[in-house]
């Protein structure tokens, strides 16, 4: 198949970007035009991306894509305009802002709207970004592309072809200004690969996945994610569906964010004032087992997800969630800091495009002390989950209630057994924290940013036929 090649704003090799100061003169400018009585804030971004996707040895796509946005808020007597535009246009910024002003006027006053202030937290400094990502070729980019192919091809003759594989590059640039005297700008780079191989046996076909994520495309994990994602595809085949039963369900690190990630978003303050989250009035009280200890903290350099500031400009700071089980805090933002006369954590997550709210930047979970090989003993009967679907509908973040469909691996006399499919696993948010019996010492820094380990929760109802 020719491969089909696109070009979306400055071409198929990731330039050079401009000199990220020239982003907050933009933005400076335009909170300079603030009058009398104004509060306003503006945040910019460029940035540009490439993909490549290959099929079959072949390439199937290149596409590289420029963009650039800018959000604006204007806060006057408790009422909040916003507006945003997709270019950094001279004129078209001007016609924002005005944008902004007019939504103002037709605003509801809130008395707690308010751009943030300064709180004299430093930046922790990271360094995010990569020389190595702008500087590879696009035959660079291709060849990895096609080596995990191959790699994922020739490791087992029940995989004969991928769905699809592909590597990805880019960076950007951000700055923010505010009439309240914050100033930031930064910029970052990362690449990844990923591909999701098609096991067949027989009349049956089973998809993994395996992905991989850095600033230096140099280390890139191709054998591992090769490896991983064909483990992931062959051990499903011949999958049947399990009994119903209450049994103890193991989860890796990646399910075990996905689950304290659901759970960080309910202590969103936000979710809480609205009264929208089951741990509302649950502060200081024990929610989860004493082996978990979760932390949002995005000045961890180890990780791609490490971030200087929040949506706001302010620092980021290490947030502790739970200690030990007890709930220690809620995310904030500027605005629902003051609403419950705290100051804000420095949580504010936003797209350009769109207003900051509070919520979790970078969970970390804090190791246990049981070794991963010893996670399955003395386990009569359980489920090692491979993987949630409709992870997203089927947890309801204000009861708690989970009812989720998946697939996975029994486990028999502590050793995985046969695989299973089409069962569901139901319980609540609230009973799985609690339910944690173990936590293992196999921490790793996944590749959207997070870092986590294995846990084993008693006691859940899954059922099958």
């Amino acid at each position: 198949m020719p491969a089909q090649v696109t070009h979306l704003g400055q071409g198929v090799n990731v330039t050079k970007p401009g000199n990220e100061q020239e982003l907050l003169t933009v933005a400076q400018d335009l909170v300079d035009a603030a009058v009398g009585g104004e509060q306003v804030e503006v945040i910019v971004s460029r940035g540009e991306s490439t993909t490549v996707k290959v099929h079959s040895g072949e390439v199937e796509s290149l596409t590289s894509a420029g963009t650039a946005a800018a959000g604006i808020r204007v806060i006057r007597d408790g009422r909040l305009g916003f507006a945003s535009c997709g270019t950094l246009d001279p004129t078209v910024l001007t016609e924002t802002l005005e944008s902004a002003r007019d939504n103002c006027r037709f605003a509801e006053q809130d008395d707690y709207n308010g751009l943030a202030e300064a709180d004299g937290v430093g930046v922790v400094p990271q360094d995010l970004w990569s020389d190595s990502v702008l500087s590879m070729t696009a035959d660079h980019k291709v060849s990895l592309a096609l080596d995990l192919e191959r790699q994922v091809i020739g490791l087992d003759s029940r995989v004969s072809a991928a769905r699809t594989t592909s590597y990805g590059d880019g960076w950007g640039q951000a700055a923010l200004a505010s009439t309240n005297g914050i100033s930031r700008v930064g910029s970052e780079a990362s690449c990844s690969i990923g591909t999701q191989p098609l096991a067949k046996q027989d009349d049956e076909t089973q998809m993994g996945w395996g992905s991989d994520a850095s600033r230096d495309p140099d280390s890139l994990d191709l054998q591992k994610v090769a490896t991983e994602a064909v483990e992931r595809a062959t051990k499903l085949l011949g999958a049947t569906k399990p009994s119903s039963a209450r049994v103890p369900i193991l989860l890796e690190p990646r399910l075990a964010v996905t689950l304290l990630g659901m759970v960080a978003g309910m202590l969103s303050a936000e979710a809480v004032q609205k009264g929208r989250s089951p741990f509302a009035d649950r502060l200081g009280e024990q929610i989860g087992s004493e082996l978990l200890t979760l932390v949002d903290d995005p000045t961890r350099s180890e990780s791609l997800g490490a971030e200087e500031w929040d949506g706001e400009g302010l620092a980021c700071r290490s947030n502790p969630l739970l200690k030990a089980g007890v709930l220690e805090m809620f995310l904030h933002d500027s605005t629902t800091a003051r609403r419950a006369g705290l100051r804000s954590t420095g949580s504010a997550v936003r797209a350009v495009r769109g207003l900051p709210t509070p919520g979790p930047q970078l969970l970390v979970m804090e190791p246990g002390e049981t070794l991963g090989p010893e996670m399955l003993s003395g386990v009569s009967q359980g489920l090692a989950v491979e993987s949630f679907a409709g992870i997203h509908s089927g947890v309801n973040p204000v009861s708690g209630d989970f009812s989720v469909g998946a697939d996975g691996v029994m486990i028999r006399d502590g050793e995985l057994a046969e695989p299973v499919r089409e069962l569901t696993i139901a319980s609540t948010i609230q009973r799985l924290l609690l339910g944690v019996i173990r936590v293992a010492d196999d921490f790793e820094w996944l590749p959207g940013g997070s870092g986590a380990c294995s846990v084993l929760i008693d006691d859940v109802s899954v059922s099958g036929s």
